[in-house]
C-alpha cells in the first residue's frame, strides 16, 4: 500500500514502544519508517527482541533518535520516552513539520507551574502547551483530529477519567471528597531494572506506592474539572499487583441526590453510546482486567450504595494498549484522517 502514512517510533525498547511496533506492524494504513533508542542504536530490532524474528518490524534498523533523520522519513512520529526529555524532541519535531503524539507527560497538563510542581522540571516550551490535545478520542476527537500535537493520557487517568466524566458532567455527584483506588500491574514500572519491581519483590504480594503523592493525580484533576466546570480534588490511591499487565480502578463519589442504579446506568450507556471501546456492564457484573487484556476496551461497573450515599464505578483497562500504545493509535489515526479503529480491532487474550 504505498500511500499509507510513514511513522516512527522514539524509545522503541521500552513496553509501550515495543506495544507500539506490535500494533502498527498489522496497521493497514501506517507503515514504520524507523525506531529508535540509544541503548540498541546500531542492532536490528529482531535482535534486541527475537519475538520480531520473521517480521517486517523485526528488519528494521534501531537508529539514535535525530529529529532531522526521522523527520526527513517520517510524517507523524510516537514519543515513548520520559518526560523532560520528549518536549524537546517533540519541539524539534514540529519545527520540521512532523506530527506528533507524545506518551509521556509533557503535554498533559495545561499549567506549567503544576508540571513544574509535580514533575520537580520546568517545562522548556511552555508555547506548544496551547497547542497540544488530550488524547481521549470519546472526550475530544473533534480537537485530536485537527491537532498537530497530542498528549497521550496517563494510564490511571485514562482508567479513571473514563469512569467518572459522564456522573460528574450531569451533576450525579460531588467534585469533592473523590477518592480513586487502583491497581496496576508492573509493566506500569517500565522495564528499567529496579529492585522494587524485581520478581521476588513483586510476586506474591500487592503493596500501595505514592499515596497522595502519584504524579498523575493533577492529569486526573484537571480533566475531571473540565467535565463539570468545578474544581475537582481527589485522593488517589495507587497499588501494585502481581500481574504484568492491566489496571483496575475503583472510584468512590458521593451523590448528589438520591438517583437510582438504573437512571445512572442509563446516563452512562447514553453518553457512551457511540464509542464502541466503552463497555457498561450489566447490573451486578464487575469489570476483570483478563476481560480487557491487549485491547482497547474499557469495561464500567457500577454500584449505588443507597445507604451511605455513594456512587462506586469499578473501571478495568489495559495499561498497554488502552492505558497508553493502543490510544496513541488511536489518536494518530483522527489526526491522520482514518477510522479511529483502524489496526485497533482485537478480542482480549485469554485465558
Amino acid at each position: 500500500m504505498d500511500n499509507r502514512i510513514r511513522v516512527a517510533v522514539v524509545g522503541v525498547t521500552g513496553y509501550t514502544g515495543l506495544e507500539l511496533v506490535r500494533i502498527l506492524s498489522r496497521h493497514p494504513g501506517f507503515e514504520i519508517s524507523a525506531v529508535t533508542s540509544r541503548s540498541s542504536a546500531g542492532m536490528a530490532l529482531q535482535d534486541v527482541f527475537p519475538h520480531f524474528q520473521g517480521t517486517a518490524p523485526g528488519l528494521l534498523p534501531v537508529t539514535i533518535p535525530e529529529p532531522e533523520l526521522i523527520a526527513r522519513d517520517a510524517q507523524l512520529v510516537f514519543l515513548a520516552v520520559p518526560h523532560a526529555k520528549a518536549m524537546d524532541m517533540a519541539a524539534s519535531l514540529m519545527g520540521l513539520g512532523v506530527k506528533v503524539v507524545d506518551l509521556s507527560a509533557d503535554f498533559r497538563l495545561n499549567d506549567p507551574l503544576v508540571y513544574s510542581e509535580w514533575y520537580q522540571t520546568g517545562h522548556r516550551h511552555q508555547d506548544l502547551l496551547k497547542k497540544a490535545v488530550y488524547g481521549i478520542p470519546e472526550l475530544y476527537s473533534p480537537q485530536i483530529t485537527d491537532a498537530d500535537l497530542v498528549a497521550n493520557p496517563g494510564c490511571y487517568p485514562t482508567s479513571v477519567i473514563l469512569a467518572l466524566y459522564p456522573a460528574l458532567k450531569e451533576g450525579l455527584i460531588s467534585p469533592e471528597d473523590l477518592i480513586v483506588d487502583s491497581k496496576s500491574g508492573t509493566s506500569g514500572a517500565g522495564r528499567t531494572a529496579r529492585t522494587s519491581t524485581l520478581f521476588c519483590e513483586v510476586a506474591d504480594s500487592f503493596k500501595a506506592y505514592n499515596l497522595g503523592r502519584h504524579r498523575h493525580t493533577p492529569e486526573m484533576e484537571q480533566e475531571l474539572s473540565r467535565a463539570c466546570g468545578s474544581q475537582v480534588s481527589l485522593f488517589f490511591s495507587p497499588h501494585l499487583v502481581p500481574m504484568s499487565r492491566g489496571i483496575l480502578s475503583t472510584c468512590y463519589a458521593r451523590l448528589e441526590k438520591k438517583t437510582s442504579l438504573d437512571e445512572i446506568r442509563s446516563l452512562y450507556r447514553s453518553f457512551y453510546q457511540k464509542h464502541p471501546w466503552v463497555r457498561v456492564m450489566p447490573d451486578g457484573v464487575l469489570p476483570e482486567t483478563r476481560w480487557v487484556r491487549g485491547t482497547m476496551f474499557c469495561d464500567l461497573g457500577i454500584v449505588v450504595d443507597q445507604r451511605t450515599g455513594r456512587l462506586v464505578t469499578v473501571s478495568a483497562i489495559d495499561n498497554l494498549c488502552r492505558g497508553a500504545s493502543g490510544q496513541a493509535v488511536a489518536n494518530a489515526n483522527l489526526m491522520s484522517g482514518f477510522d479511529q479503529a483502524w489496526g485497533l480491532d482485537s478480542q482480549a487474550l485469554m485465558p
